[in-house]
């Protein structure tokens, strides 16, 4: 049935479509009509780019299409979205579409290179208490800043696994800033995961969420591991977490790319026991992580209360550190470096 509607519109499609037709709707694909658009629209797939970096064996599980019809889809997707290479002078042009958000700390800022970037996944990890939660309330808010005080004039998308997200911490950090508290908690969209499965389930409704508010420019999760790390337990399980995981963060990086916005993900972290000499302290998550993540941050105590941010590992920033405060104005410098 699905195979014939596709027959009966590609002359239609031939017809109507000229060689320099933008496709601009799912339903707008050659051989794509409003039956097969609803379902690959319930299935996640909001766009044209969301289609043409599908598998298509994963479109006919989710879909309920036959495997041809998929692999057509998905071809024709690839074509609208001009999906080809190109020069390193293209891609340097396309990178300057690049924004970046302050964290509220200049020192922490200079070691990412500016503030936490866009097209990138930014994960700290650390152990509790060390301020991974509270850079991510300064950037929830800081986003929402004009452009010449560290934001983006954005709004953030939050993916909340385990039930640390205070709507007063935002207000206290949006009055600080000269926010109105309550417009700075309506900027904010809160998915509470109860599950892994369902933690995978908001990461695929974000487009739907960008496409409904082209401002979000910040996506947090926090933290990214946490679910997975309680329902899959033992070495018996290790394969199959980790793949998920890594659907999961090639996912938000594809978000990160296709709509220039900035994720900023918290994980946990274990000690290793092997580990003689030096800090035991290692991510929670393995290669996959380390892998995906654009930028990785090392979060420690140090001295007097303050915290230091170590940067681990960037494609093109050397390694280094950072120590910065967390006040109840948020995150701050520290003030023997301020008067520096």
């Amino acid at each position: 049935m699905e195979e014939d509607e596709i027959e009966q519109n590609e002359a239609t499609d031939e017809k109507e479509v000229s060689s320099d037709f933008e496709y601009k709707d799912i339903k707008d694909l050659p051989g794509v009509g409003s039956a097969i658009a609803s379902k690959i629209r319930n299935a996640g797939y909001q766009d044209i780019i969301a289609l043409a970096t599908a598998n298509p064996l994963t479109l006919v599980e989710v879909c309920d299409i036959g495997e041809p019809t998929a692999r057509k889809i998905v071809a024709e997707a690839r074509e609208a979205s001009k999906m080809n290479f190109m020069s390193g002078l293209e891609f340097e042009d396309k990178r300057k579409s690049v924004q970046r958000i302050s964290t509220g700390s200049e020192a922490l800022n200079i070691l990412l290179g500016g503030g936490v970037e866009t097209q990138s996944i930014t994960e700290c990890y650390g152990e509790y208490g060390s301020g991974k939660s509270q850079i991510a309330f300064q950037l929830a808010v800081d986003v929402q800043l004009p452009l010449e005080k560290g934001g983006l004039e954005g709004h953030a998308i939050w993916i909340d696994t385990e039930g640390t997200f205070r709507p007063a911490r935002i207000e206290q950090l949006a009055a600080v800033k000269g926010l109105d508290s309550k417009q700075a908690l309506q900027n904010i969209k809160i998915g509470r995961a109860y599950s892994s499965d369902h933690q995978v389930l908001l990461v695929d409704k974000i487009p739907e969420l960008i496409n409904a508010d082209p401002k979000i420019k910040l996506i947090v999760v926090d933290s990214m591991m946490a679910l997975f790390r309680a329902e899959y337990v033992g070495r018996g399980t290790l394969a199959d977490r980790q793949q998920k995981v890594n659907v999961v963060l090639h996912n938000l990086q594809r978000l990160a790319d296709r709509f220039n916005v900035a994720v900023y993900i918290t994980n946990q972290v274990m000690a290793r026991p092997d580990v003689m000499f030096g800090d035991p302290t290692t991510a929670v998550g393995g290669h996959i992580i380390g892998h995906v993540a654009t930028y990785r941050i090392y979060l420690r105590k140090g001295k007097k209360g303050s915290r230091v941010a170590k940067l681990v590992d960037s494609p093109s920033l050397p390694e280094g550190e950072a120590s910065f405060e967390i006040t109840s104005n948020g995150i701050t410098d520290i003030e023997e470096e301020k008067k520096k």
